[in-house]
């Protein structure tokens, strides 16, 4: 190829991409807020404690499983990356494999939630969520399903309350926050090697500054974990998918999803930073909840894992530690490809999620009426 090609070329490539840059331009002007809308899967509200929030979806197909499910994500999102679209959503999926699906929102913590710990999330609201449930469907149980954060949460709760307790079902939860130590996968760890670096005391510093710790900070320190895919996704990739609408509308609710960061309370940060990311009380049994000790031998209901085989967030072995914890004999693993996030929202991993956790809880749902 001649100087004069390769300039050619150069100059024909720079025109299309000026182009689809322009339709990017117009097409972030045609949108309207709702055109994005995520969460949308119908639910009506059940209860309401502080700015906690109990919704039972709609249901969409007959029941499979009789035991009502609990979903929690955890504070660091929002339980709308679950939902994001109606063809990207494990909340509708589960629905429509006949689920009795129930979800804690915890809400937009602010300043006024400086002093909340997990203690509280873990022994008031979700306790009193469960209560409300069981005394609504007449089950004395529930299967708890969570979601990273929320995942040690229903793990802590299953320890401390396992009479309420039918199944518990975690995805893309750490348990032991140490365990990336011997993952050889160079980008995996990144935030627990981050987190154990910070000193504790700018850990509070930090708190006792904003009374949370904000999201817009959180955002920043999931960015930097992938700096290139951070710089160029409005660019580079916005480019790509200028031209496919269904993609282009993804790409604005990933968007979406991520600007909507909460602020973390600022006790439970503390706990969650200092007791678990740096000293992993969890594994080791010393971790404390509302004065006992969060024993995971303690779990015996049926215990269902399911992880991200590439997540750079929470790293497999971080995870797969659950196992050889607990005091239940029904435990299964399930790792399935893909990312932290992308376990949920990406085109390829679509079914096989929703149909692994179905097929888990409704072996057990039938199992449980043939014993009785």
């Amino acid at each position: 190829m001649t100087e004069d090609d390769r300039a050619a070329r150069f100059f024909r490539d720079m025109a299309a991409n000026t182009e689809k840059m322009v339709k990017a331009t117009q097409l972030f002007g045609q949108t309207k807020d709702e055109d994005v809308a995520i969460g949308t899967t119908p639910k009506h509200l059940v209860m309401r404690r502080d700015k906690v929030e109990l919704f039972h979806y709609e249901p969409i197909a007959q029941a499979t499983a009789k035991t009502p499910v609990l979903l929690a994500y955890g504070l660091i999102g929002r339980y709308t990356m679950a939902d994001l679209q109606p063809d990207r959503s494990l909340v509708r999926s589960l629905l429509s494999k006949g689920l009795d699906l129930w979800l804690i929102d915890w809400g937009q913590p602010g300043r006024t939630e400086r002093w909340l710990t997990i203690d509280d999330y873990v022994d008031d609201y979700i306790d009193a969520a469960v209560d409300r449930i069981s005394q609504d469907t007449g089950h004395d149980q529930v299967t708890l399903l969570g979601i990273c954060e929320g995942g040690v949460f229903t793990t802590c709760y299953a320890a401390l309350h396992p009479e309420k307790v039918k199944n518990l079902v975690i995805t893309i939860t750490p348990i032991d926050f140490h365990a990336d130590v011997k993952d050889k996968a160079a980008h995996h760890g990144f935030l627990n090697i981050w987190t154990r670096s910070l000193d504790p005391e700018d850990i509070d510093n930090l708190v006792d500054t904003y009374g949370v710790v904000p999201g817009e900070f959180m955002s920043s320190v999931f960015s930097m974990m992938t700096p290139m895919r951070s710089l160029t996704k409005y660019n580079v990739d916005l480019i790509d998918i200028v031209d496919d609408e269904a993609k282009f509308m993804n790409f604005l609710r990933m968007e979406k999803w991520l600007a909507d960061r909460p602020h973390h309370p600022g006790e439970a940060a503390k706990q969650w930073l200092k007791d678990l990311y740096q000293e992993n009380r969890l594994v080791d049994g010393s971790f404390m909840l509302s004065g006992r000790q969060v024993d995971l031998k303690s779990i015996t209901a049926p215990v269902l894992n399911v992880f991200a085989l590439d997540d750079h967030i929470i790293p497999p072995d971080c995870s797969r530690a659950l196992g050889t914890k607990i005091g239940s004999r029904d435990y299964t693993e399930i790792p399935l490809p893909g990312g932290h996030v992308g376990l949920f929202v990406s085109s390829k991993s679509q079914g096989k999620l929703s149909q692994s956790i179905a097929d888990w809880l409704v072996a057990r749902d039938v199992t449980a009426v043939s014993e009785t």
